[in-house]
This record gives C-alpha cells, sequence and structure tokens, in this order.
C-alpha cells in the first residue's frame, strides 16, 4: 500500500536526482561537494538518534520511513550521494549522469507505480514486494531521463539492467545492499560496457 509519507519520499527522491543532475551538469556541483555533503549527512546521522537538529530532524518527521529513525536516520539519501559520488568518480560525466537519471527516475516511478498499480509478481525475483508492473515502469522512466545524455541502446539496457538489479536485492554478508547504491552503479556500469565492446 502506497501511503502519502512514502509517496512524499519517492517524490523528493525524484526532486533532489534531478536537481543533482543539473547542478552536476553546469559544474556547479563537484565529486568533493558530495563527499563534504556525506561527512554533514553522517554526523548528523549520529546525531539525529541522540537530540533533535534543525531541518534534518524536520526532513526525517516528514519523509524517513519509521524502522529507520532509531537504527540509521537518513540512510536512504546517505546511500543516494554515496551511489551519485561513485558514479562521479568512476565513470565519463555523460554516463555519470546518465545513471544518476536511472537512479532517480527509474527507482522512484518503480516504487510508485508498483505500490500503488502492482498486481504481478516479479518474474525477475517471486518473493520480492517490488511488483512486474513497477520494474516495467522503472525501465521506462530511467530510460527517458537516461536518454537526455547518452544514445536510446545505451538508456535502454543500463535502465532495464539497473531495475532487474533493484528486484534481485543483492546481498553483502546476508543484508541487502541499498537500491541507492545498486542502481546507478549498475547502470553505468552495463553503459560503460556496451560504449566500449558493443560499440552501440
Amino acid at each position: 500500500m502506497l501511503t502519502s509519507k512514502e509517496l512524499y519520499r519517492q517524490l523528493v527522491h525524484l526532486l533532489i536526482g534531478v536537481g543533482v543532475v543539473i547542478t552536476y551538469y553546469f559544474d556547479i556541483l563537484s565529486p568533493l561537494a558530495v563527499f563534504l555533503m556525506l561527512i554533514v549527512g553522517g554526523l548528523s546521522s549520529v546525531l539525529c538518534k541522540r537530540i533533535r537538529l534543525p531541518f534534518f530532524s524536520y526532513f526525517l518527521d516528514h519523509f524517513e520511513r519509521d524502522e529507520m529513525k532509531q537504527t540509521f536516520p537518513g540512510r536512504g539519501m546517505i546511500f543516494f550521494f554515496v551511489g551519485v559520488l561513485l558514479v562521479m568518480q568512476l565513470f565519463d560525466k555523460d554516463i555519470a549522469l546518465a545513471a544518476i537519471m536511472i537512479l532517480a527516475l527509474g527507482d522512484s516511478i518503480s516504487h510508485i507505480v508498483g505500490e500503488r498499480f502492482g498486481h504481478i509478481r516479479n518474474i525477475f525475483n517471486g518473493n520480492s514486494k517490488k511488483l512486474f508492473e513497477g520494474t516495467l515502469a522503472g525501465t521506462a522512466a530511467g530510460t527517458l531521463g537516461a536518454l537526455l545524455f547518452v544514445p536510446f541502446p545505451e538508456a535502454l539496457v543500463g535502465s532495464f539492467a539497473a531495475m532487474i538489479a533493484e528486484v534481485i536485492e543483492i546481498d553483502l554478508n546476508s543484508k541487502p545492499l541499498d537500491d541507492n547504491l545498486i542502481v546507478p552503479l549498475v547502470a553505468g556500469t552495463v553503459i560503460m560496457i556496451m560504449r566500449k565492446y558493443v560499440g552501440l
């Protein structure tokens, strides 16, 4: 069931992602700035478990999932910017921008559509709560966003691979890695491989 809080959370995720793409495209946002933001965010996460902080606590009250408030406040946003920083450092700028768009649009839309309209169990992972309609919608949205920076075959395959990886739920020491880390890395890696070895 898609609650109003979860809908707003996904929309904020989408808007922040688009904002990151715009500022990075125009060289306003740098990897160093993202790294400094991560330090501030990490410290704020630790402090928010003990005290209320201006802005951060308000943001957590309105957008954070309840189960994360006590264990890892701001987890999703921290991993979002870890994923952003990694693709900035690992890939060419156009690939990084496409990967971030897939994260911003594909990941958000897949959640919204899957939870609001989804009925079909995902063929890529029958045990996943993420339904097939969401995967298709996320692939389409991610492809459209990535098309601003890379050719259609790269955008489509990169987005599709990222949405499959999100559903499969890659584990590390029996704990699933955060989608915000998996999605941009898979998208960027697939696009890079296609460009280097497939030549599309």
